[in-house]
């Protein structure tokens, strides 16, 4: 069936634009100007994103049935003991979903590439605040409960969740000036709202000794989620294997799979030693804790939200200017700065998504002598081969 529908062709790394390139990783890459269908039949190839998809995907369907079972079964709507977990539930059912779809539609733009990971990494963030909320009701250690700790808890990972997504979207602008800075703000996007999230349970873990330590089974378990969440961040930083050997892992293996895989067993251990607290110190917490209602569950995640809208649309142009940033080429030409040559021969249907910010966007067939013609001409005395040239228009 697939083959009749003619299934998008893939490219290898010097046929796509910089935006588009992943360290290490030489080929399988999809075509930079892929429409919504080319993105949904790629997943049913082996491109080097197919599995950075289904390893997400998968996982939200199971997240999604531990969310419904327990609003199925529980008495959730008179028993607020349970809103932090079904707001942590929600956070986990999102981030898998929204990763996703960001892998999944990434390559239908440059500009589409930033807008859906805006969305991720939202998505992170909300997760990373669903965390807090259910380790503020069930996690921390009675030594801290009703503490001033506690009592700023929660609106500290609010404000928290806010400036990691405005940090990761900004890492995305520094993209054009320096790659390294851009992957240092997005490593300390994520691992500074992490690190403040555990600190209940690191102290927990590692420091509390005596009375009021929590020391029960969900311990080892909080163990195991600890050690898989440092792997996950060791595999998204390091880019190995594939460093070691570029061109190897672009398919299976690659570390940005192993991050996501090594994510979902962390949350999947998270989930269990959550539930195992919640259970074991129910009737101590619903005595000692302070009260849980809508506002400070529900209302919270929702608050930040809103403020995350606020703060850092998901829809700027990081760029401001559609598809990319003009440097005097095409659109299509973007790597590293080269242009196209006036004789290139490319052809697309769809929407010039380089067009000057404020101009209004509206279908035509276009050629990338036309676009010279708009952004300029290549400089006569190093002519570069046409990026397109050769390929197959998508539909």
């Amino acid at each position: 069936m697939f083959s009749i529908m003619k299934l998008p062709r893939v490219l290898t790394v010097h046929q796509v634009p910089k935006a588009f390139r992943e360290d290490s990783i030489i080929s399988g890459y999809r075509h930079p100007r892929s429409s919504a269908t080319d993105c949904v039949l790629s997943l049913f190839q082996l491109t080097n994103e197919t599995l950075n998809v289904w390893t997400h995907f998968l996982p939200t369907w199971y997240f999604l049935w531990k969310l419904m079972s327990v609003l199925l079964t529980e008495n959730v709507w008179y028993d607020e003991y349970t809103w932090p977990l079904l707001v942590y539930l929600f956070s986990c059912c999102v981030y898998p979903l929204a990763s996703s779809c960001a892998h999944t539609f990434s390559t239908m733009s440059t500009r589409a590439r930033h807008i859906f990971f805006f969305f991720d990494y939202g998505a992170l963030s909300l997760y990373s605040l669903g965390s807090a909320i259910s380790y503020s009701a069930y996690v921390i250690p009675d030594a801290w409960v009703n503490s001033t700790f506690h009592t700023c808890y929660i609106p500290i990972a609010v404000f928290n969740s806010i400036l990691s997504t405005s940090l990761a979207c900004y890492s995305r602008f520094s993209e054009r000036g320096s790659w390294k800075w851009s992957k240092v703000f997005r490593v300390l996007a994520f691992t500074y709202p992490y690190l403040f999230d555990n600190i209940p349970l690191l102290y927990r873990l590692v420091l509390c000794v005596g009375e009021g330590c929590t020391d029960n089974e969900a311990n080892s378990v909080h163990v195991q989620h600890t050690l898989l969440a440092f792997l996950t961040g060791f595999l998204f930083a390091t880019h190995l294997p594939e460093r070691l050997a570029p061109g190897r892992f672009d398919y299976i293996g690659h570390s940005h799979q192993l991050f996501h895989v090594c994510g979902v067993f962390g949350t999947l251990f998270q989930m269990k030693a959550i539930e195992t607290d919640m259970v074991l110190r129910r009737s101590q917490l619903l005595i000692s804790a302070p009260d849980i209602t809508i506002s400070n569950t529900v209302g919270v995640a929702l608050a930040s939200e809103i403020s995350r809208d606020v703060c850092f649309p998901a829809t700027q142009d990081p760029f401001g200017s559609g598809s990319c940033a003009h440097t005097g080429g095409t659109p299509e030409a973007e790597i590293q700065g080269e242009t196209s040559t006036p004789s290139a021969t490319f052809k697309r249907e769809g929407t010039l998504t380089g067009r000057p910010q404020g101009e209004q966007h509206r279908a035509r067939t276009f050629t990338a002598t036309a676009l010279i013609g708009r952004y300029g001409t290549a400089p006569a005395s190093s002519p570069k081969p046409d990026l397109f040239q050769g390929l197959a228009p998508t539909n």
